[in-house]
């Protein structure tokens, strides 16, 4: 005999399919917390952790307020959703993170791909900066992380398809940690030398994408990914 639903579920799986059936879009606000226990049979408090499962998911968004400024949202935080999850994926995968390497190979070729078709000056202008940035004197590891993910995320953001976006930069964000420690366990020597292959790797990267050449910034991008992921024994190891 199969298992009776929580309450919190059947309220959650409510508001879910009002959203696929398109009922409910972003910017609508659910009723509030007495009127949907009522209508479910169910307690206030059941409402409030299936309205808290939602805003896990990026979905909805609650805040404290009278009239329009209170009550619970439809959003789309889709990127910040799949963050949290694929971190968690990350940091239980063991033998298994190779499988995120591949998944992050084959999005951000994507996004090279999308981006170099559609790029703006200004997305330009935002890597040329970036990559200045980490090729400055006294640049820390730990800043370098940053900027190197700021880079990829660029490039996701300036290829104008929004699954293809998120997807990439959940993924680049959720690796962000263990790469930066794989980094730390690296020689003073071997990270200069990391480092700078890391940099013009970029640079050839947003050569290409500049020149609006997809196929080769899609070349240059899987390169790189493998390239770094190689030269960082801890990541090799963790991806065997």
């Amino acid at each position: 005999m199969p298992n009776k639903p929580k309450a919190f579920d059947i309220v959650r799986a409510h508001i879910e399919e009002r959203i696929l059936d398109g009922s409910l879009d972003i910017g609508d606000t659910l009723a509030a917390e007495r009127e949907l226990a009522t209508e479910f049979g169910v307690s206030r408090g059941a409402v409030r952790e299936a309205i808290r499962a939602l805003e896990a998911q990026g979905v909805v968004e609650s805040s404290v307020g009278a009239g329009a400024t209170g009550g619970t949202r439809i959003i789309r935080a889709r990127t910040r959703a799949l963050t949290r999850l694929l971190r968690l994926h990350v940091a239980l995968a063991g033998g298994r993170l190779r499988e995120v390497v591949e998944l992050r190979v084959a999005l951000e070729r994507s996004s090279a791909t999308l981006a170099a078709a559609s790029v703006t000056p200004e997305a330009l202008e935002t890597m040329r900066t970036l990559l200045a940035e980490m090729r400055g004197e006294g640049v820390d590891i730990e800043t370098f992380n940053r900027l190197d993910t700021d880079f990829h995320v660029a490039i996701a953001r300036a290829a104008d398809n929004t699954l293809v976006t998120d997807l990439t930069i959940a993924v680049r964000e959720s690796l962000r940690a263990p790469i930066l420690v794989a980094e730390q366990g690296l020689s003073s020597g071997e990270y200069a030398d990391f480092r700078g292959m890391l940099c013009e790797q970029h640079e050839g990267i947003f050569a290409a994408l500049e020149a609006g050449d997809g196929e080769d910034a899609a070349q240059r991008i899987e390169t790189h990914i493998r390239a770094a992921y190689s030269a960082l024994p801890a990541m090799k190891t963790a991806s065997e």
